[in-house]
């Protein structure tokens, strides 16, 4: 727990000095010409998410559903969901998605793994959910939220720069591995579920015994 919250406060302070020097010095952001105000807008507004969504229903359902009524501040979740927007910043800053062919490609896979993984741990229902459940809800959430940054994208810059002309098959190219991270990461979570369910049915046996 602690390394996770270690991890995560650093990586928000690092996304605010990011987004503090995209303000300053906007020619040196990488970010100027694609939707920098945009962008300027939801990454901040996509690192709170975990924040005030524990402030306003998480931390009293934690409290209910745990058996000694305490609560503790889903770090690693956190830390998940804050990742991509931090990764985003820094490929742009470092011209990465310009000068390395394959980093956008990459980017869409590991950050919308990134983002589902960080979901799926927020929620971590306290009933018994099965695999097939959490990629389903992955699949979901992954999905419309490529989507939905597919649509942004296009609204505030692709379609008044030179990419449009090829943004047709990028764009099926980024939803493909999009969906194929929030896979991964359906997989992935839904093991760990699992795992904690196997470990809990047998710990209760035990205490039976």
């Amino acid at each position: 727990m602690r390394v996770a919250r270690a991890a995560d406060l650093t990586a928000k302070v690092l996304l605010g000095a990011l987004l503090l020097s995209a303000l300053i010095w906007p020619d040196l952001s990488g970010i100027k010409g694609k939707a920098s105000t945009a962008r300027l807008i939801v990454y901040p507004a996509g690192a709170v998410v975990i924040p005030l969504w524990w402030f306003l229903y998480g931390r009293r359902r934690a409290r209910r559903d745990s058996v000694g009524g305490g609560a503790s501040f889903p770090w690693t979740a956190d830390l998940l969901i804050t990742l991509p927007w931090l990764l985003d910043l820094l490929g742009n800053r470092l011209d990465l998605f310009d000068s390395v062919r394959w980093w956008d490609d990459l980017m869409h896979f590991v950050n919308w793994a990134l983002l589902t993984a960080g979901s799926l741990v927020a929620w971590s229902p306290a009933r018994a959910v099965s695999r097939g459940l959490a990629v389903m809800c992955a699949l979901g959430f992954g999905g419309t939220a490529a989507v939905l940054w597919e649509l942004g994208e296009y609204v505030a810059f692709v379609r008044h720069s030179p990419e449009l002309a090829t943004a047709y098959t990028d764009t099926l190219g980024d939803l493909a591995l999009g969906s194929l991270g929030a896979l991964l990461a359906g997989l992935a979570v839904g093991q760990l579920w699992r795992v904690r369910r196997r470990n809990r049915s047998s710990a209760e046996t035990a205490g039976r015994d």
